[in-house]
């Protein structure tokens, strides 16, 4: 079974299984992720918007927009990425996602992860990093890799600022693109580093 298919049957183990009925009743769908299954970067945000609701698609709104950008400074493109959410339905009112809905998705997260193998876990905002790393914060940390051992495997995750919070802030605007743009650097580096090891 190829990558995709693989992640198709992760939605639909997410759909037999009830996940989080609440939230699904108020949903249009469910919104696993969108793009490259063979992707070295996987980019998680915290949960779907209205937009992103509508088309089925994550990070299709305004932040998306502004992660097109980011994208694009780091000479990448959504094809060469594959992005999702820890929640896959979008809250009411988009909402922040409450603790026991982020709880209830890990499992499928991780899922989508032992499949996609990824290089770099990019975490996008504090609720996202927060699933992965409950104990630092994100103004401490943002733009450095940390490791995260989860049963037999190693990841290593990148908590990055949401790109919401530069439509807000400004400042925050360079900083994410900075921090970004050293992520094919950090693949080199890591890639190397398991090459060495014999991973």
């Amino acid at each position: 079974m190829d990558k995709q298919a693989h992640l198709d049957q992760i939605a639909a183990e997410i759909i037999n299984n009830n996940v989080c009925p609440d939230l699904a009743k108020q949903a249009t769908q469910l919104v696993l992720g969108d793009g490259n299954p063979d992707a070295r970067i996987v980019l998680i945000g915290e949960a779907p918007g209205k937009k992103e609701d509508q088309t089925g698609k994550p990070f299709v709104g305004a932040s998306g927009k502004f992660l097109n950008q980011m994208l694009a400074h780091a000479d990448l493109q959504r094809s060469d990425v594959y992005i999702t959410n820890i929640v896959k339905y979008r809250p009411p009112n988009n909402r922040d996602p409450k603790v026991g809905e982020k709880q209830a998705f890990m499992p499928y997260l991780y899922a989508q992860l032992e499949v996609i193998q990824p290089v770099i876990v990019v975490t996008l905002g504090r609720h996202s990093m927060n699933c992965f790393l409950p104990d630092v914060q994100i103004g401490d940390v943002h733009g450095q890799v940390q490791k995260l051992r989860v049963e037999q495997r190693t990841w290593n995750i990148l908590p990055l600022y949401h790109p919401a919070a530069a439509l807000y802030n400004g400042g925050l605007r360079q900083t994410l693109l900075d921090d970004f743009s050293h992520i094919p650097t950090l693949i080199k580096k890591l890639t190397n580093v398991n090459l060495l090891k014999g991973n």
